[in-house]
Order: structure tokens, then C-alpha cells, then sequence
């Protein structure tokens, strides 16, 4: 095997690992916020709206499939749609209305106040996820943004930003899979002392 493939593997997971000590230092404040504002929703029989474009929708649905599901632990099922799954509803809110309106629409639909988007963006510049969490404050939803780079115009907007100071997407994108577990683990902690019994 070249020299040069190994050592691109090698670089790729240290780069990673390197990212995950940086989020361990600087994003334990805001991974507990989130935790603690999607709790308060679920613990008030609200529900979560996730959404993202790429590999953040693939990232929304592992995080609805975490929290409706189960992550580590047995307890009650949380309410958590990604806006990603609906194939005639995105598609059909495209073509009439643009792509830009897919998140924003369904949210129009869907959310109410109490709920809480959580809006995931590697750029945090993405039109059609800005719009989303823009809907989610007029309809007033608490607001999660998952962001890389600088977080643009989305971290800025959020109640809560969690934040990957990263340019390239997919050590962005490791990372946000690694604080989406640490959300979804906090949420089933709060859970279980609330519910010893579980």
C-alpha cells in the first residue's frame, strides 16, 4: 500500500480526534444547554423538528431515530421528527414554492410554540435551513443550531449554538455526530432521574 494513502487515514482520524479535544474544551457548555432545552420541551409534552441538507439530514433522522428510539437506555419515547424523511412533502414544497421553503414550510405546518427546531449546517450559511430556523423563531420555537466554520448567519441567529470551528465538512460533520450522542445521552440521564425506576 503507498506511503502516502496511509498516511492520508492517519491524518484524516488525528485531524478528527484533534477536533473532538477541541469540542471537549470549548462546546460542553452549549452541548448542555441543548440537552437542557430539548428536555424542558419533552418534559412539556412538546415535540423537537430537525433539519439539515447532505450528510446534516442524514445527521437530523440519526437524531430523531436516537430520541424516538432509544439511545442507550430504556425509557418513554420522545416526540422528534427530521424534516428530511417526507419525500412528497420536500419535493412538492420545492417545486412549488422553492428549496429554499422545505424546512420553513413544514415548520409553518408543524411547529408550534414550545416545540424546538434544531437546525444542523456544516457552513451555517445554508439558505434553506436559515429560513427554517428564521420560521421556527417567528412561530416561537426555542432554536438549536449545529454549525462549523465561523456558524455564519445560522449560530448567530440560535438560542443555542453549538459550534465546530472547522472548514471542511466532513470533520465538521464527525464531530456533530459525536455531540448530537452527548445531547441525546444527557437527555436519557435527565430521564432517568427524573424516572429512578426505569
Amino acid at each position: 500500500m503507498s506511503v502516502g494513502l496511509e498516511q492520508s487515514v492517519r491524518d484524516a482520524l488525528r485531524e478528527t480526534a484533534r477536533l473532538h479535544e477541541q469540542a471537549a474544551r470549548d462546546t460542553v457548555e452549549a452541548v448542555i444547554a441543548a440537552a437542557e432545552v430539548l428536555q424542558a420541551a419533552f418534559r412539556n409534552g412538546a415535540k423537537v423538528l430537525i433539519f439539515g441538507n447532505g450528510g446534516s439530514a442524514a445527521d437530523a433522522q440519526h437524531m430523531a431515530c436516537e430520541l424516538v428510539g432509544r439511545f442507550l437506555r430504556e425509557r418513554e419515547a420522545l416526540a422528534a421528527i427530521a424534516l428530511t424523511t417526507d419525500s412528497s412533502a420536500t419535493t412538492a414544497i420545492a417545486n412549488d414554492y422553492g428549496f429554499e421553503r422545505v424546512f420553513a414550510r413544514q415548520i409553518e405546518a408543524l411547529g408550534r410554540a414550545g416545540d424546538v427546531a434544531v437546525a444542523i449546517s456544516t457552513s451555517g450559511t445554508s439558505p434553506n435551513v436559515i429560513a427554517g430556523l428564521n420560521m421556527a423563531r417567528a412561530r416561537g420555537l426555542k432554536t438549536v443550531a449545529f454549525t462549523g466554520g465561523g456558524g455564519g448567519p445560522l449560530g448567530a441567529a440560535a438560542d443555542v449554538h453549538v459550534n465546530v470551528p472547522h472548514a471542511l465538512t466532513p470533520r465538521v460533520q464527525e464531530v456533530h455526530r459525536s455531540l448530537i450522542h452527548a445531547v441525546c445521552d444527557l437527555i436519557e440521564r435527565q430521564l432517568a432521574g427524573a424516572n429512578p425506576g426505569r
